[in-house]
Parts: structure tokens; sequence; C-alpha cells
């Protein structure tokens, strides 16, 4: 008895430390700017322009359309619904399997026959020209590129192969050339570049690195800016830690890669360049990776726990083997993730605790900390913060800005003023149309 009051006293302990520790780096680097003086005529203004302005949004792998005026809605892809189709007539032929030993793998897991394991989800997305938009979609196994008229809701298979994982799409309607970052099993991402009928497929960039993001300078035809993270691992190839991101410009004439912003502190992600040339970036401060004291004794005080709870699944695999009875009475679905923590920017966020304790623009609560910082820089090299918060951001042909907070849209206007265009649960990207 003494020794479990010492091991929660201490766990308490450990967990008061690690609260005050966040608390203390919240403070340092999330503190609030100050907002510009409220200009009611500018306010007006974007209250106006926000509900006539088009937007598409990724929310949760799913693709979602607003027209101006018009209703959030969701786009239905035929070549997904016919995944589903065959996920499910997958599952019919296999649900006699459910509750048996066949259902159970080497690993003691139970298997799934439902189709949920195998998600297809939207990974990137463009307006063309023509109004159509274009996107990725991507599997476990397969990847493709698709084009869909927003009128008819025909949708046009381009680009489909195995093991193609793109994300990050940036299309130059004059060219009709497509940039792209491609993942590959080793979990690299490198540039890529084709066209828009899924011709020419070439690499742009090679290493162990993370290469994203991609963006076409206006009047450099052959010039890129695009953001890049390099990967620290051991000596059996797997991933220790991310460096900080950095953005980069790559020369696609010569092959040569120029540093254009790379700040140890600092994450820039998501480089863009405005038709009066300024650069766009997302800034956010780099979190180092660590393993602390705190950590350790985490994990030590932890230690009997997890070795019962898996003497317990070890126990419990043999039981559904032999005698197809759980050692539980929770014989019910296959529990999902928690819910609760989700992944923005290759950051994960902790969703409840973000809505609580995050600023909130034009009512909507933010994801993401104040520190996560929408920037223009000049050619000059002078820095202004356009909004906090920011968690993706798009421009218009007409050079205004749109941007999420990860539960909303936003109108970005002067003095980091907006107007809310819609609400969302999760904004994890977001265009212009």
């Amino acid at each position: 008895m003494h020794l479990l009051i010492i091991i929660v006293a201490l766990l308490g302990i450990a967990y008061v430390l690690n609260q005050l520790v966040q608390k203390d780096k919240s403070g340092t680097i999330g503190a609030t700017l100050p907002n510009s003086a409220h200009d009611p005529a500018q306010q007006s203004k974007l209250d106006h322009a926000a509900p006539g302005t088009a937007v598409a949004f990724i929310s949760e792998g799913k693709l979602f359309y607003r027209a101006a005026h018009g209703e959030v809605k969701q786009l239905h892809s035929p070549y997904v619904q016919e995944m589903l189709d065959k996920m499910e007539r997958h599952q019919e032929k296999n649900a006699w399997k459910q509750g048996t030993s066949f259902g159970i793998s080497a690993s003691g897991a139970m298997r799934r026959f439902d189709g949920e394991a195998a998600q297809i989800n939207t990974t990137a997305m463009q307006f063309d020209e023509q109004g159509r938009i274009l996107y990725f979609l991507q599997d476990a196994g397969m990847g493709g590129l698709f084009s869909y008229e927003l009128e008819t809701g025909v949708e046009k298979r381009i680009l489909h192969r195995q093991n193609l994982a793109l994300t990050d799409m940036q299309l130059d309607k004059v060219t009709g050339r497509l940039l792209a970052s491609a993942t590959n099993k080793t979990g690299v991402a490198n540039l890529v570049m084709l066209d828009r009928e899924g011709d020419n497929y070439r690499e742009l960039t090679g290493g162990d690195t993370l290469d994203t993001s991609p963006c076409w300078i206006p009047d450099a035809e052959k010039q890129i800016l695009y953001q890049s993270t390099g990967i620290a691992r051991n000596q059996s190839g797997i991933t220790l830690a991310h460096g900080n991101a950095s953005i980069q410009m790559l020369d696609m004439k010569n092959g040569s890669v120029t540093p254009v912003l790379d700040d140890p502190a600092y994450d820039y992600l998501h480089p863009r360049v405005c038709p009066q040339g300024n650069l766009h970036f997302i800034r956010r401060p780099y979190e180092i990776p660590k393993y602390e004291t705190r950590n350790a004794l985490l994990d030590a005080l932890l230690f009997p726990f997890r070795l019962l709870r898996a003497v317990f699944h070890y126990l419990n695999f043999f039981s559904m083997m032999y005698s197809r009875k759980p050692l539980t009475s929770a014989s019910g679905p296959a529990m999902n993730a928690d819910l609760k923590e989700i992944m923005l920017k290759g950051k994960r966020i902790d969703a409840e605790k973000a809505l609580q304790k995050e600023n909130m623009i034009n009512g909507v609560p933010s994801l993401v900390p104040a520190s996560w910082q929408l920037i223009s820089r000049n050619r000059q090299g002078l820095e202004t913060v356009l909004a906090t918060n920011v968690v993706a951001y798009d421009m218009r042909n007409d050079g205004s800005i749109i941007y999420s907070n990860g539960r909303g849209v936003f109108l970005l206007g002067t003095g980091r003023l907006s107007s809310l265009i819609l609400k969302s649960d999760l904004v994890a990207d977001v265009i212009a149309q």
C-alpha cells in the first residue's frame, strides 16, 4: 500500500512539473501579438466580400467545397464510392470470420473485415483555369490524380498507380505543369513535376529529407521555392527526429539549391509568392526533440503497468485462439484512435486542450497557438505579421489571402482584420477559387 501511494505521488509530481514547463514554453513563444486599430470601414468591406469567396478545403481526408454565396458540401468521388462498394462486398464475404480464431492476426490483434482499416484520403487539391478541381487520392497501396467538374459532378481519372503518394499540389495554369511532393516507404519526401494530363513525371529533388509545399515563382519559370526538413536516423535507418523546416530555392536549370530562410529556432512553412513579389510563409517555433528527465521518470514508473498490459494481451490472444472467448467483456467493435489528438502540419495537436486555451478568430476557436504566424516578407527583407493562429492559407488571383485557424476559414484584410467565410470541425488545408 505504501509503495502504491509513493508511485501515485511521484506520478502527480511528474505531471505538475510537465504542466509548468509547458506553460512556461507557451508563455515564452506563444504570446499573442497586439491587434492593430480597428477599422470599421475595412471590416465592413471584408464582411461584404467574404460570402462571395469560393473555397475548397480538406477535412479528415475528405474534400469539401463552398461556392460563392453557397453552402458547404462534400465532393463525393465516384472512384472512392467504387472502392467502398468493393469493401462492402468483401465484408459480406468474410462476415462469418468475425469473432472466430480466423479473425485473429499473428500479433494478437483482431483483423478488420469491415473496410474501415483501408482509408482513401484526399491529400492535395488545386483549381485549374476552367474551374475544375484537381486532387490527389491515396489509400494504403494506390494513389492517383483526378479532376472533378463542379457543375456536372463528372470525375476523370488522370493518373493512377501503385505506391503513388503525392501531396502539396501547385499548378502553373499557364504551362499546365504540376508541382507536388512524393513520399516513399522510407518516409523520404522529394519534389516531383508532371503535366496536368499525368505525363512527363520526373523527380526534382533527392536526399534523405522531407521536401514539401513547392510553389512557382512569378516571372521565374525555372525556379521554385519549397519547404525542406532534414531527417535524423539511427544506424538501423529508423527515424529518430526531424530538423527545423527551412525554405529553399531550386533552380531547375542547373539543379542548384539555395537557402532562403533557415533558422534553428523556427519552422518556415508553406512558401508562396504574391503578384507583387513578396514572399509569404507560416512561421512557428521549432520544438527541439528531447527525451527529458521527467519522461524517463514516467517511463520507469509506468513500466510495471505496461508489462502487465502486455501479459494480459498475450493471454487474451490464446484465450481467443482456443476457446473463442476473450478475457474481457469488451468484445465489441475495435477501438479507434483518440480523435482528440490530430496531426496538423507535422505536429500533434491536442484538439480539446487547444480549443479551451487558444485565441478565437472572429468568434471561432483556434486549433493552433498564436505563435503560428502568417508572415509577408518584401524584397528588402522587411517582415510583417499578417495573421496569427494560422494552419493553412492560400492566395486568390487578385493577391488577397484566405487562411484557416483549423476551425474556420477567413478572408484576410489589412491590420490583421479578417472576416469569417465558413466554419468546420477541422480544416487541414484550404484553397481559393
